[in-house]
């Protein structure tokens, strides 16, 4: 099939039109060029940059959210951030009262210091900078769009935003080296997969606080949640393969041997198939939940993380060693086209 090769660059978004909400869009964190590229789900073509995201790596949003919630691997100073620009939307009272200081409880001071970037869908400006304890791995926002969170690697757990008032709601410990956050679907509960100790924790988000931690994993890494729910499947880094927790028992009740690196995970719009990225091994794999049977194909070099587009019956793949994100044909496993950006694709949202 002829491959289709979508250039990116500073000449096409300065022709672009204006920013503009889209049906059917994927959002994708390009790294170190410190913006989100904004990509049409069903052709691939680029509509648009959001600039100004500093090491973006994680990126949350959820089709009940108005907003997109990027957070950054960097760290800032804490000196630093009353001078902090201010994003255009936000007056100079609410800026200069987000940078006021804030109760002791509210935000450790043992920490590092970094931004998670508020975006409006529909405009695509930044319209508020939230400090919070440490560089930011991934990002989640629940599906009614109430909340999001944070993870902090470094500091042994999350962060809690309030999307209603666009501020800092409180540090929640889960775990050494927390990685990925996933909400339940009624938005009550969010897990996080602590890679350091091999556990899963859920947390009750209202109340702001653990409630379980489970061993289910060597290294637990990404992860996804079923439609219902009821079950987490995510990637056993140290181990090379996958594993299925029970939500109600904090059981692990399925395992699927794959071996090398994994890295990205995603489940089928039908719930019937998982989609991990082999990073290691270069390839795309596929896992049949009712049969438990395993296909792949040949994806190199290094895919890394990965998400399901609604509604094409395709995938997103990016390359850890590449510029470049793959359109992968769910059926096929084959690769029908690339989108080219300008580092390396992280923590990509579809949405509607």
């Amino acid at each position: 099939m002829k491959r289709l090769e979508l250039l990116v660059g500073a000449s096409v978004f300065a022709l672009a039109a204006p920013f503009a909400a889209l049906a059917g869009t994927v959002y994708i964190p390009d790294g170190n060029a410190n913006s989100v590229l904004v990509v049409e789900s069903e052709t691939g073509e680029v509509k648009s940059r959001i600039d100004g995201l500093e090491a973006v790596h994680g990126l949350g949003g959820a089709p009940g959210s108005e907003y997109l919630v990027a957070g950054s691997f960097t760290e800032i100073d804490r000196e630093d951030t009353g001078q902090m620009d201010k994003p255009k939307s936000v007056s100079k009272a609410d800026h200069a009262a987000h940078h006021a200081k804030k109760p002791s409880d509210a935000m450790p001071d043992n920490m590092g210091l970094s931004l998670v970037s508020i975006i409006d869908r529909k405009t695509g400006e930044i319209v508020r900078r939230i400090e919070v304890p440490g560089a930011v791995h991934h990002t989640a926002v629940s599906p009614d769009g109430r909340y999001a969170v944070a993870t902090h690697p470094a500091g042994g757990g999350v962060s809690l935003i309030d999307l209603e008032t666009l501020s800092f709601k409180g540090f929640i410990a889960t775990g050494p080296m927390p990685n990925y956050a996933v909400f339940a679907p009624d938005g009550k509960s969010v897990y996080v997969s602590n890679s350091g100790n091999g556990t899963l924790s859920q947390i009750d988000v209202e109340e702001g606080f653990v409630t379980r931690n489970a061993r289910i994993a060597e290294a637990p890494e990404h992860l996804v949640l079923n439609g219902e729910g009821s079950a987490a499947f995510v990637i056993d880094g140290d181990a090379g393969g996958v594993v299925r927790v029970d939500l109600q028992s904090g059981k692990v009740t399925d395992k699927w041997q794959i071996g090398g690196e994994l890295h990205g995970i995603d489940l089928s719009e039908r719930g019937d198939t998982l989609f991990v990225a082999g990073q290691g091994s270069d390839r795309l794999v596929a896992i049949d939940l009712a049969s438990e049977e395993q296909r792949s194909a040949p994806l190199a070099p290094a895919p890394y993380h990965l998400t399901v587009v609604p509604g094409t019956g395709k995938l997103f793949v990016s390359s850890r060693e590449e510029p470049k994100v793959w359109i992968v044909d769910q059926a096929t496993m084959k690769a029908e086209g690339e989108i080219k950006i300008e580092d390396v694709g992280h923590q990509m949202v579809a949405l509607p």
